[in-house]
């Protein structure tokens, strides 16, 4: 009149409950109040369901507290999910190498028209010459620059790469460059006057450069133009403004990569 015996059997064994992470929009019921809805979320220890009409309830997370898809489970909260880690950039939009010291110069080597050039150049490419080892020297200007890349002496294996201010068609400066013939040597430039030019005006606070007579120094000229006294002071202000790239126009960026790809990619042959 009993049945089975209720001894009969591994009677010691019990129904393993399962876990399952509440992870969001995940739908299930609580077993007591019969409360369906979706995962959206966790208060006070609480696991927060939604149902169909948009009704919150909290449930704690107990054992064998939930049926999903008719089953008992044991809700858990979600293991913490690793944050994917961001990319670091340079300034001049390069990925960032990280845990890498700077190398040993190389023998090439990149030459720019003078300091304000050259601080310019390390602000945005600094990290990358860097990593490469190469080098930026300023220049006094280019008039000897036939002279200068004869003592340079480059080669296959120590290119040298040149940054020229109002590199245009008939100027002073395109005639400079037209000398340069050396396979090894690879010279570039921006149209503009000078490279203070090259930073986007409105990233100095200006509509646009102020346009300087031909036959007055320039950079007096703006200073006057826009109320500073002393290049010094306007040198400041401009190399303040820029922290990347994006702060400069595209004739300087294109320039300057392609010296870098230059003065980086060497014949590995004999020189």
């Amino acid at each position: 009149m009993y049945g089975e015996d209720v001894m009969a059997g591994d009677w010691r064994r019990r129904k393993v409950i399962p876990e399952v992470a509440a992870e969001p929009d995940l739908v299930v019921e609580d077993a007591d109040s019969g409360f369906c809805g979706a995962v959206v979320g966790f208060e006070l220890g609480a696991v927060v369901l939604e149902d169909r009409f948009g009704k919150r309830r909290n449930f704690p997370l107990a054992p064998a507290a939930f049926l999903l898809d008719g089953e008992t489970v044991t809700l858990v909260r979600p293991a913490p999910r690793q944050q994917q880690r961001q990319r670091r950039v340079t300034a001049s939009g390069s990925i960032a190498v990280d845990n890498v010291k700077a190398q040993v110069a190389k023998a090439s080597r990149i030459w720019v028209e003078g300091i304000h050039d050259a601080a310019l150049v390390e602000r945005i490419w600094g990290d990358d010459l860097r990593i490469e080892g190469i080098v930026v020297e300023p220049l006094d200007g280019i008039d000897d620059l036939s002279a200068a890349v004869a003592e340079f002496g480059p080669s296959g294996r120590r290119r040298l790469g040149v940054l020229v201010d109002h590199l245009v068609a008939g100027s002073k400066e395109s005639r400079i460059v037209a000398a340069v013939t050396d396979p090894n040597v690879l010279v570039t430039g921006h149209p503009y006057v000078d490279v203070w030019q090259a930073v986007k005006p409105e990233r100095v606070g200006l509509r646009a450069w102020p346009v300087i007579p031909p036959g007055r120094p320039w950079k007096e000229g703006v200073c006057e133009a826009v109320g500073v006294r002393e290049p010094a002071d306007m040198w400041r202000r401009i190399l303040a403004s820029v922290s990347s790239y994006r702060d400069v126009e595209t004739p300087l960026i294109n320039s300057m990569e392609r010296l870098i790809d230059f003065v980086t990619v060497l014949d590995d042959r004999p020189s």
